[in-house]
Order: C-alpha cells, then structure tokens, then sequence
C-alpha cells in the first residue's frame, strides 16, 4: 500500500488584474477582476512505504507549492491526496505525528536561543515523554554529530550545523514521512556530504520515507531511489 498517493492535484491561486493609471486605481477598488495562475496542475505519482525519491522540476515549477499541500499547509484547489492514509489539510494531530517538513530556505529553531531549548519545546508540543526525548535526542546528535552544538545559541551555529539541527528538531518525534525541500542549500560540500549520509543512515536505520527536492543533482544521486519530475 503506498504511503503517498496523489491523484490529479492542482493548486490555483487567483490574481487581481489592475490596470495603470486612476481611472485602473479607482475600477480595482470597487470592482475587481482577477487571473488565474495554475502553479501545479494535474499531478500524480505513488510512493511506497522506505522510499527515497527525489522530485525535480525547473524555478516555479511547483515542487514546494507541492510539498506544502502534502504536508497539509496548504489547500489544494482539485484532486486528492493522501500521506499514511490521512488527508493532510485536515492536519489531524495523528497525521502531524507521521510527517515532518524541512525547507532549507525556513528554519524552526528560535534564532537567540540555544539549539537544545528549542528541541525541547519540539518535544513539548509532539508529547515526547523526557526519558524517550533523552533517548532520540542522543541518537540522533550523534548520528548528525552535533553533541557538542546543542548548548550554543543557533545565531553562532554555522550553516551546516543549523541544518543539522533542524534535522534533529524535524525528527524528534521520529515521523513516518519526511518532506525536505532544499536542504542542502548554502552548504558547503563537507556539509552536503554530511546530510546526505545522515539521510541515507537514518532511512536505513528507522525505514522512514523520503520525498526531497534538490537543485544539486550530488543529492539525488546519492541519496534517491527514483525520481519524480514536474514541469512548469
């Protein structure tokens, strides 16, 4: 049984058309005409269950307007999908506890706090227990090798050591699915390396399912199963 399942799935986003002048100003203020913009349109793919794929696709091509509405941030205008067999918009706690999203371009953790504060309001909010985020924390800092970063505000972390974190903040509550969009973006090539074994250890380890987005094609040749395309 797949673990995703797209169907069809488009986004539609509709945009006001004004015209120039005030004679445009004024006809925009009372009375407004819009645009469609397709920004995905009929999209399907089936992914199973301990898969790594990457999904490719050109500048506004859709993939992060895609993995938005797969992780159910966003309402998708036709089709359906479904992620460990629950609808992702509807963001029912059961579903928040099996899926995870990373966006290298967006970060979780609070910027002056050390990194450990903030794993531990993730825990908090995912009802880790302390004895079971002792346990996760400790596994996953030393499979990203971070033991010594967690106490030093995220501010003075370098890049790489941020996006680590970010991992151990994503994973805590050791999701089904993970969506990463970008996550080796800026990093230097120590660093990718870094991430990607980490990704290929902890999909080995724990039988989690990937969905990643990547510019640097170093990442999908390393890491994915297969790929999945989408054009604008």
């Amino acid at each position: 049984m797949s673990i995703i399942a797209v169907d069809n799935l488009s986004k539609i986003y509709p945009v006001a058309i004004k015209q120039p002048g005030l004679t445009g100003t004024l006809s925009h203020f009372f009375r407004r005409t819009y645009r469609e913009i397709k920004a995905v349109q009929n999209v399907s793919f089936k992914i199973q269950p301990g898969e790594m794929v990457g999904f490719l696709g050109g500048n506004g091509a859709g993939k992060t307007t895609t993995l938005k509405m797969l992780t159910g941030l966003i309402h998708p205008s036709e089709g359906e999908v479904k992620v460990a067999n629950y609808v992702p918009f509807r963001r029912q706690p059961q579903f928040l506890h099996q899926t995870s999203l990373v966006m290298g371009q967006k970060q979780q953790l609070l910027w002056d706090l050390p990194a450990l504060d903030s794993l531990r309001i993730n825990a908090a909010v995912y009802n880790i227990p302390d004895r079971i985020f002792k346990q996760r924390l400790g596994e996953l800092a030393t499979m990203l090798d971070v033991e010594d970063k967690l106490h030093q505000p995220v501010r003075k972390l370098s890049l790489g050591e941020r996006m680590k974190a970010e991992l151990l903040a994503a994973l805590l509550h050791h999701p089904q699915v993970l969506f990463l969009d970008e996550p080796t973006l800026g990093l230097d090539v120590n660093a990718q390396v870094a991430v990607r074994e980490f990704l290929q250890q902890y999909n080995q380890r724990y039988g989690a399912t990937i969905l990643l987005t990547s510019h640097y094609m170093a990442d999908i040749t390393a890491l994915c199963d297969r790929v999945l395309c989408i054009h604008s």
